[in-house]
């Protein structure tokens, strides 16, 4: 009788590095969504997860930066306490935060593939920081439009009212999350590893 047996990868050694990465920040965004407080001039909260998607796609590029946004409202949906505040479930898809957090696997994706310039990902310090701006700068335009999309269609707000409260009051603290990306991105640790 043979006892030999031969050794069988399933899945590469990439795949399950990427993998792994997408849900290091998946639930670095749900972490970043506990940093939350109302927003006196928006029925929207303000939060840090956007700065988790810039991360996201910087960092993992477009396919798995989404990706990683994507397994953030799976796990949001399937009860994880990931969303705004420590909220979960499948009524925050489709309550008045719903289009913001539709839009993070699509920004994601948007931010990582200007930023690499494609779907292929460079070394990070390999972007130039005005290329990462533009990048999470087209980020913000699909946050904010589906956000203020979302307000208008679950709270009913007229399109002036809904970009007011939902896009512009939020315009400077989202310059804060650029800068903050930017900073971790080049920060010495991370381009040393």
């Amino acid at each position: 009788m043979s006892t030999e047996s031969e050794s069988v990868d399933l899945v590469d050694d990439a795949t399950v590095t990427n993998v792994a990465r997408a849900a290091l920040f998946a639930a670095l965004t749900g972490a970043f969504a506990y940093v939350s407080f109302p927003f006196p001039l928006s029925p929207a909260p303000v939060t840090l997860q956007v700065l988790g998607v810039f991360l996201a796609g910087i960092l993992l590029g477009p396919i798995w930066g989404g990706a990683a946004m994507a397994l953030y409202l799976v796990a949001g949906a399937l009860g994880a306490p990931v969303f705004a505040g420590g909220s979960a479930g499948f009524g925050a898809l489709v309550g008045e935060s719903a289009g913001y957090l539709w839009s993070y696997p699509i920004a994601a994706a948007l931010v990582g593939a200007i930023a690499h310039g494609g779907l292929a990902v460079r070394a990070p310090e390999r972007i130039h920081p005005a290329r990462m701006v533009g990048a999470m700068a087209a980020g913000t335009v699909v946050i904010y439009a589906l956000g203020v999309l979302g307000l208008m269609l679950v709270l009913g707000l007229s399109p002036t009212n809904a970009v007011i409260a939902g896009a512009l009051v939020f315009l400077p603290a989202e310059a804060v999350k650029m800068a903050a990306a930017v900073g971790v991105v080049r920060s010495e640790r991370l381009t040393a590893a």
